[in-house]
């Protein structure tokens, strides 16, 4: 019996095969679904992984991934579930989904050395946790704007996370409010036509908004300092990146996470927001492949 998919305004396509023949990048059969990647660079460089945030894709690495391959590193950058290109499967949306999505991913592709992480936004929770679960995998660990510390989540969110409620909510904001939401998180105005240019494809496709929903309901960007105190009592190298104008997951916050992890390096990015390496990647690309070549 086929299951009801709710109505969602603007989500008018399939992510099938016939979709994905038509898409960039690679596709990975994986246990809960394909998953869209790209992975370039020296074969025999080091493996850094990208893993974005809550809702933006991976083109939010379009910066960072040349630079990094440019330094001689082997660079992966992937779709989270529910993402991009990625599928959107009907399972619940948590940290096991990811961990599992990211450990099937690396499994897949025959890696076997530790690997760096990077991670932004969520996706800073997502590398926390495969750290604090797999620390044999992970050489070393970079974090840009990570949430985990205090809710992210506003008034219109938290109530997204009810039943029926952030259904009709998600119809309601509808696509354009949702895209206005994302690229408020620039601090740097110039970047925004770009940005939404580049988040709108993913709209189309049915499941998106499902996915967000239950990610949000199972508190994937919850609490995390437990598991970032479990990095402080490791021996893996940590830098922290973090835009002085970021509102979404206030700049202050830092002080928590150095706390958490002492081995932390701390780098503020002056006058970027959310995403410091999207918006100043003159500056941020040379602090991640220096920390990345430290000894």
């Amino acid at each position: 019996m086929r299951r009801f998919e709710f109505p969602f305004p603007g989500e008018c396509k399939t992510l099938d095969a016939r979709a994905r023949a038509d898409l960039p990048g690679q596709f990975m059969r994986l246990s809960g679904g394909y998953t869209h990647y790209e992975l370039e660079g020296s074969p025999s460089g080091q493996l850094v992984v990208l893993v974005h945030g809550f809702s933006v894709p991976q083109f939010i690495w379009d910066q960072t991934f040349p630079a990094l391959t440019a330094a001689g590193y082997r660079v992966l950058r992937y779709d989270l579930f529910g993402r991009g290109w990625s599928d959107r499967p009907r399972l619940h949306y948590d940290a096991e989904l990811f961990d599992r999505q990211l450990t099937d991913l690396l499994t897949a592709l025959h890696v076997s050395q530790p690997v760096d992480l990077v991670g932004l936004s969520m996706g800073g929770v997502v590398v926390a946790n495969f750290v604090s679960r797999h620390p044999q995998r992970v050489r070393r660990l970079a974090l840009i704007d990570p949430a985990g510390i205090g809710s992210p989540l506003s008034g219109a969110m938290r109530l997204a996370t009810l039943p029926l409620v952030g259904e009709v909510l998600f119809s309601l904001i509808g696509c354009g409010r949702l895209l206005a939401d994302m690229a408020a998180k620039l601090f740097d105005r110039r970047s925004v036509e770009a940005f939404s240019e580049a988040y709108r494809p993913q709209m189309a496709y049915r499941g998106f908004k499902r996915a967000l929903l239950s990610t949000l309901r199972h508190d994937v960007m919850r609490d995390a300092l437990d598991t970032y105190r479990r990095i402080g009592a490791l021996s893996i190298p940590v830098l922290l990146l973090w835009g002085t104008e970021d509102h979404t997951v206030p700049y202050e916050r830092h002080q928590a996470l150095l706390e958490a992890m002492p081995q932390a390096a701390f780098r503020p990015i002056e006058g970027a927001g959310h995403i410091p390496h999207y918006e100043q990647p003159g500056v941020v690309n040379p602090l991640l492949v220096d920390f990345l070549r430290s000894d």
